[in-house]
């Protein structure tokens, strides 16, 4: 097993084209056709984290965080993240970081926080913009039926709890072949007409080189019509921050006692009580606040998130709760969901992995200490 294949699985999983255009996400350091000797799975890339990928022999880190945020000019160990990077090429450490595709995705980091406050009915709060395209091609009537289901198995035709959706239209399509053309159908320098199936399919944008191929290995002719185009329509499965409910009411004040408990902090920063029972919860890990208005806007009765500054509370408007429960305690679970995604694929791998190689990293990495 090498480096690109665990790519390949994390890119499935939360595609790293929906990554946050600010973010530096995918293989950061080495070599992607490298075999793997071991993998290290963290939420951030410290050096701390390099000394523990060394002992337990692993060459690979998935990370959370990417190490890399802007771009480096030099490297010469002045700081903490060019010691990192020097460490890990010096012990030929690949480190891959998949952050905000991971934010974005449904079955993500706050899917995470979700499950473990046991939300029921989620959605996501902020869907992102620009991510479904709509392909529309027009094949031989006799063809349709072939390459409508090639499309569909590359991954077209999925919208919301249906696939296999499509919509298809009769028509007559006219071409004339130049002499240096090759039709399949009709004749060199000769009007030809055909009657056509219009087929138009949607899919998500991070598929559509797998669609083009589909399309080209199954069509007849030299040269394929087909239109690409992005759509705005409102994509339930990509985008920041969820919403759910709880599956009874509970009054604030056990309501934060029971995200403590279920979230594994000590300290929840918070807006004013407003004295109703919380039943509909907005999460987002990391820095949220730039979602208050959305968890206001879906009627949220408290919203979860960290970093949030002292005039970002003044935004509950006695709307909603806001509380902040600290970056690292809002994501400290990713590590376990990429742990576990990865244990699930492995086995797929040939050949597999050395027993027991991959691992959960127990190095804290929270920077912030509390007295």
């Amino acid at each position: 097993m090498i480096v690109q294949d665990v790519i390949d699985s994390l890119e499935n999983f939360a595609p790293t084209s929906y990554a946050e255009d600010f973010d530096n996400v995918g293989l950061l350091v080495g070599n992607n056709q490298e075999t793997i000797s071991g993998i290290l799975v963290t939420l951030d890339t410290t050096e701390a984290v390099i000394d523990e990928a060394i002992a337990n022999k692993c060459n690979l880190i998935v990370s959370f965080h990417p190490i890399i945020f802007s771009g480096l000019k030099k490297i010469t160990g002045k700081n903490y993240v060019e010691r990192v990077v020097i460490k890990a090429i010096q012990h030929n450490i690949a480190i891959f970081a998949i952050h905000t595709a991971l934010d974005n995705s449904f079955q993500g980091v706050n899917d995470m926080i979700c499950e473990k406050l046991n939300l029921k009915n989620r959605q996501i709060l902020i869907p992102q913009l620009g991510t479904i395209k709509k392909l529309t091609t027009y094949a031989p009537i006799a063809e349709a039926a072939a390459i409508r289901e090639a499309l569909f198995k590359a991954g077209a035709g999925s919208i919301g709890n249906y696939d296999h959706c499509s919509f298809n239209l009769e028509g007559t399509g006219t071409f004339r072949g130049r002499e240096d053309s090759n039709p399949t159908k009709g004749e060199i320098l000769k009007d030809h007409s055909e009657s056509e199936t219009q087929i138009s399919v949607t899919f998500p944008k991070h598929l559509e080189s797998q669609i083009l191929k589909a399309l080209f290995t199954t069509h007849s002719y030299e040269e394929v019509a087909y239109e690409i185009i992005s759509i705005e329509n409102t994509n339930q499965h990509i985008g920041m921050g969820m919403i759910g409910t709880l599956e009874i009411p509970m009054e604030e004040v056990d309501f934060l006692n029971y995200l403590k408990n279920h979230m594994q902090t000590n300290t929840i920063r918070h807006s004013a009580l407003l004295n109703k029972p919380i039943l509909k919860v907005a999460v987002l890990g990391g820095s949220g606040s730039f979602a208050i208005s959305a968890a206001k806007r879906a009627g949220a009765d408290i919203f979860i998130t960290a970093d949030l500054k002292y005039h970002d509370f003044f935004q509950a408007e006695k709307a909603l709760i806001l509380a902040d429960i600290g970056h690292y305690e809002s994501e400290q679970f990713t590590k376990n969901l990429l742990v576990a995604f990865l244990m699930k694929k492995i086995t797929n791998f040939a050949p597999a992995l050395p027993e027991g190689r991959l691992i959960l990293s127990n190095t804290n990495t929270n920077p912030v200490k509390y007295y």
